[in-house]
């Protein structure tokens, strides 16, 4: 089978052995995989927890092929998507129901054995979740995306009527905007350097749009917003954007840090300390933010088309990576379709490769 694999430098498709399911494992046939901002930090050698060569690939639907002994749940021919990070069950944030703080986390597609961007991949049955019949492929690629800014907006507690800002207009950005939609947030203003992507977050529901280069963006959010920012969420997460949240949130303000730093940045702690100013992380999701996710794209609250900008064959990562940097696009999918590669003990799949 074939299998992604990021170098320093330079993404290669390589042949390797279908793996076989353990026995709480199914065999996972990958139909599509999203390239994540995660993916291109790692790639660039700017992710704090992703070290290089690593195999790519967390945000992933596919088809069961087969199924360990011990697997009751799931069926050959289901279509599924993976929760990608994997707990280990028995620390203090698995057993209470944290696991996403687990505190000897692995993350599939994330410096783990292996990823989605494969042909065939395995993985315990516990961290797949079955695709609803109503979405489509892309639609469905979505879910996993989508679940970091729901579980944000959940922890960020009820917002109906509420003033919100949300820096910065990528991928992850806007889906936080369209979450906020949806959950009736009062006024929304989204900041951006690109003037593309704040025509996107109008287009998207914002009231207003603001140019995150600009000197006094903090004054201009706030002005925008008839005052502070009730919650300020940070997709950015650099030095600028983290100084511009605190701003806006300035007094009594929440900042909701959700994009992934790519190195330490400082606080002004006394202000932080002597305005009452709240600094909450988030961390990728649990189950109930995949199930609100899926509702959401059910429903059309979020659709495919305003975030899928364009589709790649496994063939062609490396451009699809390069699509994802180019500052273009929104969500890039990597389709990987029908392997060639005979299973073992099954005929060859007649199938062409997509």
């Amino acid at each position: 089978m074939r299998r992604v694999v990021v170098y320093p430098g330079r993404i290669a498709v390589e042949t390797t052995d279908i793996p076989a399911p353990g026995p709480n494992e199914a065999l996972i046939r990958t139909l599509v995989a999203g390239v994540c901002g995660s993916d291109l930090h790692a790639a660039h050698g700017r992710h704090p927890f992703v070290p290089l060569p690593y195999r790519p690939g967390h945000e992933v639907v596919g088809v069961i092929e087969t199924a360990g002994s011990a697997v009751g749940t799931f069926a050959p021919g289901q279509r599924v998507i993976v929760e990608p990070d994997l707990p280990c069950w028995t620390c203090k944030m698995c057993t209470s129901g944290r696991e996403n703080l687990c505190e000897n986390l692995q993350f599939f597609g994330c410096g783990y054995a292996q990823g989605g961007m494969a042909d065939y991949f395995t993985l315990a049955a516990n961290r797949l979740h079955l695709v609803p019949d109503a979405l489509d492929d892309h639609t469905a690629a979505l879910i996993e995306p989508l679940s970091t800014p729901v579980h944000a907006v959940r922890l960020a507690g009820d917002l109906a009527g509420r003033s919100v800002a949300v820096l910065g207009a990528g991928t992850i950005g806007l889906l936080t905007l369209a979450v906020l939609r949806a959950h009736q947030v009062g006024k929304v203003v989204s900041t951006d350097p690109l003037p593309a992507k704040r025509v996107r977050a109008a287009a998207l529901g914002a009231d207003a749009t603001i140019d995150a280069s600009t000197p006094d963006v903090a004054g201009q959010v706030r002005q925008a917003l008839g005052g502070s920012a009730d919650i300020v969420f940070d997709c950015v997460s650099v030095q600028s954007s983290i100084d511009q949240a605190i701003a806006i949130a300035d007094k009594g303000g929440t900042v909701m840090v959700v994009g992934v730093p790519a190195r330490e940045v400082t606080v002004p702690l006394p202000i932080v300390q002597d305005h009452q100013i709240r600094i909450q992380g988030s961390a990728t999701y649990l189950p109930e933010d995949y199930q609100e996710s899926a509702g959401l794209l059910g429903r059309g609250a979020v659709k495919t088309a305003d975030f899928v900008t364009a589709t790649r064959p496994l063939a062609q990562v490396a451009e699809a990576f390069e699509l994802a940097s180019s500052g273009d696009h929104l969500k890039v999918l990597v389709t990987v379709g029908r392997a060639v590669t005979a299973l073992p003990g099954r005929p060859a799949d007649d199938g062409a490769v997509c």
